[in-house]
């Protein structure tokens, strides 16, 4: 029996994914603590003759590839056949993402992706989504997305930088904020509630696009394929 803390089952979920990639694939890299888990072991499996090209979702993803040898392409030039993305909670394989702030470029290229796989610890699991959903928004709408927010039933908060004196800007210029709406009934008119207001660059409900979730637990990976 393997054991281990929130870091080994993090690391057992991400290789799991990683295990399933053919060679020649494109992959879209998600942005956070359990995908650079795969992005590393990428990096090994390129090391060792695997033939794959990697589209990054954020500055981060991006340095880590280059950093672990991994090829990189845009969107311009490949489609990715599967994106490999962790998440802050998932639910019915619907999640909520963007605690690093990358959601919109995740998005994007989990959507195009053929295939969305998802790699979580078993924490991360959950009946229901209920942690803040985050939202990016163009800094010139913070104040009107944020009233939406509160109309649809949410309490907005601009999230703060950590080391520096301000809120936290994106990839792309933009404000966050972290709207928590409780337990989320409905994640899919929620989802497209957010999506229509002016201003909204893109929000962290993923609704509807993952494929399956590795899950990382005490035991090994448990694989969990949406909609069995």
């Amino acid at each position: 029996m393997k054991r281990g803390g929130s870091e080994a089952k993090k690391r057992r979920a991400a290789e799991s994914a990683v295990e399933a990639v053919d060679d020649g694939r494109v992959v879209g890299l998600g942005t956070g603590s359990t995908t650079a888990f795969a992005i590393r072991e990428l990096g090994r499996q390129v090391d060792a003759g695997l033939d794959v090209r990697g589209i990054p979702t954020s500055f981060q993803a991006r340095e880590l590839a280059r950093e672990v040898g991994v090829p990189l392409t845009t969107l311009d030039d490949a489609t990715p056949d599967v994106a490999i993305d962790g998440a802050d909670q998932v639910a019915a394989g619907d999640c909520i993402k963007g605690g690093g702030a990358a959601h919109a470029r995740e998005k994007i290229v989990d959507a195009a992706a053929d295939r969305l796989v998802l790699v979580v610890d078993d924490s991360k699991l959950a009946a229901q989504l209920a942690v803040p959903v985050p939202v990016e928004v163009l800094p010139d709408a913070r104040r009107t997305v944020a009233d939406a927010v509160r109309e649809l039933g949410g309490d907005p908060e601009l999230r703060a930088a950590e080391r520096k004196d301000g809120p936290v800007v994106t990839d792309n210029g933009n404000l966050v904020l972290d709207c928590d709406f409780g337990a989320v009934d409905a994640p899919g008119a929620l989802a497209a509630d957010l999506s229509a207001r002016p201003g909204v660059v893109e929000h962290g409900l993923f609704v509807g696009l993952a494929d399956a979730v590795h899950v990382g637990t005490e035991e090994g990976v448990r694989v969990e394929t949406v909609g069995d």
